[in-house]
């Protein structure tokens, strides 16, 4: 008996669809996609309950006939392609003819559209791949596109769909990414019958900042330099951020051809050329725009379409990066330096008290005091108390520990001596095993977590008034993420409570942290629950207790008393782990007995 046979339409439809839509989003993704391929100048989305109940994507493109408008939800139909040569030359959003196919295989799909030729348009009705109803009727020219009910015929799928404020960030982060690429279309997001965003036509400038300068003191676009280089190769133009204004959560997106793409190849050259002028922990924004021939490049490797291959990436990582530096040094952000000229540097000279005219008189070459006898391999050891390990009773000396090593168990660290602070930032705790040093700011990052997470999962945060009730505006998507976090922070200690349909006001902090922190600390939390994009409520606590530890945590620098050490001391080795932070960073290292031995 045979046993290989083909899959029924519909069911090979669920299974493409499982690759094409993955998540609300993705179904915004195609529906808008198209409409810009249809030549649309105004797009209305509205979304209800996330994209879960409704999906509709209004637009004034050039619309379908009668014939089109059923033809477009066959598999691998398309208008935008018609042989394999036209895959080398792609000048459109979508091309494989997957899309529409996919959503109708696990949606119930209205459509309306009408071309400008035509008196009337049709009205389709699609039931998980199957034609319901197909009539005549009035609309104006576009099309109106409904997705309802989205994975209603597959349980599972819709099963593991994230909360409502995790998928409606998924779609506004999708609708950055097209809205980005073309501002000289209007478009409007509708979130359960309230305007989350009306962004009108303009450029790309002001497109940025209606999406990325909502509530800020200062214009968000301020901080950007203007990039543009033209090659025989390539394009590019585009913004990047000073590196002054530089932060922990920058914007970051890369554009080809009008398409959004990441790529940490080219990532990386942006982060090479600002080599040197920002600290560790920070990274620039930047929006990149690359025009290149459509042959040099391609998009077909998977259903996403964010994933771009280039014929020459190290040339373009080579042009990308002299851009950007060309840029920075342009506007005299960064001070250049022309080796082939002698004596002179090319750098701004101060001025004269109330001199603004001019250098100040009289300015020379800077001199530098140069030590001629100092050796870096010589160093002078600072000098040891003789017999200092009679002080403690003799224990078999522990192996020395590596970087990635494990800290002994607490019963095995018993502190034998006092406290000592060296250089300001580390505690020197002598053990019965060897010398324990313990980096201050990250031990009381450790200890301030456990207690804070601590008060979070109890609700015992106690809260300190604000002289003065601080705004915090936020963007769409900060929005949705704040619903869902908002009864932990009040659980910590913030009196939060929604001030318009865009902001919340800041009453109340918790009693550790200091007042001016509010709404930098708010900020930052937010931040970082978004970029966990995790629906576990126990990991978004997580986020909020480190946050709030980083900021309440003892900086370096700070001298402390006997007391405050001990204290320190005592309340790290009182927990269960404390060799490493909660993001990973190492916390205390033992130089063991053996290893004083053999050095001394």
């Amino acid at each position: 008996m045979d046993i290989v046979h083909l899959l029924p339409d519909h069911v090979a439809n669920q299974i493409a669809a499982g690759e094409v839509i993955q998540r609300p989003a993705s179904c915004l993704k195609e529906l808008v996609e198209n409409s810009l391929d249809a030549g649309a100048t105004n797009i209305q989305v509205i979304v209800r309950d996330a994209g879960r109940t409704l999906l509709q994507v209004i637009d004034n493109g050039k619309g379908m006939s009668q014939t089109d408008a059923r033809m477009a939800f066959e598999r691998h139909a398309t208008s935008k392609i018609s042989r394999v040569e036209d895959l080398f030359s792609l000048r459109t959003m979508g091309f494989r003819g997957e899309a529409l196919a996919s959503i109708c295989a696990v949606a119930q799909v209205e459509m309306t559209t009408r071309r400008q030729e035509d008196e009337v348009g049709v009205c389709l009705e699609i039931d998980g791949s199957k034609l319901v109803h197909q009539e005549p009727c009035a609309c104006p020219v576009g099309t109106n596109l409904k997705v309802k009910n989205l994975f209603y015929n597959v349980p599972v799928r819709r099963k593991f769909l994230k909360t409502d404020q995790t998928e409606l960030r998924n779609l506004l982060t999708e609708f950055y990414h097209i809205v980005l690429v073309y501002p000289r279309v209007q478009f409007t997001f509708v979130h359960n019958d309230e305007v989350l965003l009306d962004l009108p036509a303009g450029n790309e400038k002001q497109r940025i900042e209606a999406i990325f300068g909502r509530g800020r003191t200062h214009a968000f676009t301020s901080n950007l330099i203007d990039l543009r280089t033209d090659t025989e190769l390539v394009s590019i133009r585009g913004f990047v951020s000073k590196p002054e204004s530089s932060g922990k959560n920058p914007q970051q997106y890369f554009f080809v051809n009008g398409r959004y793409m990441r790529h940490p190849y080219f990532h990386k050259a942006i982060l090479t050329a600002y080599s040197g002028m920002l600290p560790g922990d920070y990274a620039p924004s930047y929006f990149i725009y690359f025009d290149i021939a459509p042959e040099t490049i391609d998009v077909n490797i998977h259903p996403t379409k964010t994933e771009i291959k280039f014929a020459d990436e190290q040339a373009i990582f080579q042009i990308l990066m002299a851009a950007v530096r060309e840029a920075i040094g342009k506007f005299s952000l960064a001070p250049t330096i022309d080796f082939n000229r002698e004596g002179e540097l090319e750098m701004p000279l101060p001025t004269a008290p109330g001199n603004t005219t001019g250098p100040r008189s009289g300015t020379g070459m800077p001199h530098i005091q140069v030590d001629p006898t100092y050796n870096p391999f010589h160093r002078t050891q600072p000098a040891t108390p003789r017999n200092w390990t009679t002080l403690y009773p003799d224990r078999p000396a522990a192996p020395a520990l590596s970087d990635d090593a494990q800290l002994p168990l607490y019963e095995h660290d018993i502190p034998t001596g006092i406290p000592y602070q060296y250089a300001d930032r580390y505690i020197l705790l002598p053990t019965r095993d060897g010398l324990l040093i313990i980096n201050q700011h990250r031990a009381h990052i450790c200890v301030e977590y456990e207690a804070l997470l601590q008060q979070l999962r109890e609700q015992q945060g106690v809260s300190q008034q604000l002289l003065f009730q601080e705004i915090l505006d936020l963007t769409p998507d900060e929005m949705a993420a704040m619903e869902t976090i908002l009864p932990d922070l009040r659980a910590i200690g913030f009196a939060i409570d929604q001030f318009s349909k865009t902001s919340y006001g800041i009453s109340g902090v918790p009693a550790q942290l200091p007042q001016s922190d509010a709404l930098m600390m708010v900020r930052d939390i937010l931040q970082a629950v978004m970029e966990t994009g995790t629906d576990v409520q126990q990991r978004w606590q997580e986020q909020i207790a480190l946050s709030l530890a980083r900021s309440i945590a003892i900086p370096y620098g700070k001298i402390l008393t006997q007391e405050e050490m001990q204290d320190l001391c005592d309340r790290l080795l009182a927990l269960k782990t404390y060799s490493r932070t909660p993001d990973g960073k190492r916390v205390v290292t033992l130089l063991s007995n053996n290893e004083l031995e053999n050095r001394l």
